[in-house]
């Protein structure tokens, strides 16, 4: 079975520890806990195609551009997830700076974006024009909520099958 180091993306705030307590343990909390450094925590992933990985997952601390400590827990990273928050417009051009950052210090690697919070409907600010031009750049994005749990497993699917592509 392989095992693949996954770092956790985006902006302060954004919903990334609650994206991983959806996903490796089926939880949400209302509470708002601020991670310092990095959490590490990892689950099975098992793809349609019969192939299994284990998902160490890093939980990387909310940050608008990469300090030199986070680019250390970016290290040995084959995959990531960048999170925006569908309610906070800017969280999105947060995601496309931190994505460079991670393609000029690691190269290319697999990534999927995750528009978070879609659970709360009106309040969605993210620009469809702004989303529809990274899709045509084959960005791969999933509109997700840890509250509901709606494309999460999808999300992490989605960056699996990335991960084991020729």
């Amino acid at each position: 079975m392989l095992t693949r180091k996954i770092c956790m993306i985006g902006d302060f705030a954004v919903g990334k520890t609650s994206l991983v307590e959806r996903y490796v343990h089926s939880t949400f909390s209302e509470e708002y806990h601020t991670t310092i450094g990095v959490k590490v925590d990892s689950k099975l992933l098992e793809l349609p195609s019969g192939d299994r990985l284990t998902l160490v997952l890093w939980d990387i601390a909310g940050t608008d551009r990469l300090a030199t400590l986070d680019a250390n827990y970016l290290q040995g990273a084959t995959g990531y997830l960048l999170v925006a928050d569908s309610t906070r417009r800017e969280t999105l051009e947060t995601a496309v700076g931190l994505q460079q950052q991670v393609e000029s210090r690691l190269g290319p690697r697999p990534f999927v974006l995750l528009t978070n919070k879609q659970d709360l409907g009106e309040q969605l600010e993210l620009n469809p024009d702004a989303l529809r031009q990274l899709d045509s750049r084959g960005w791969h994005r999933v509109p997700t909520s840890a509250l509901s749990g709606e494309g999460v497993e999808k999300a992490f699917a989605q960056l699996g099958q990335q991960l084991l592509a020729p």
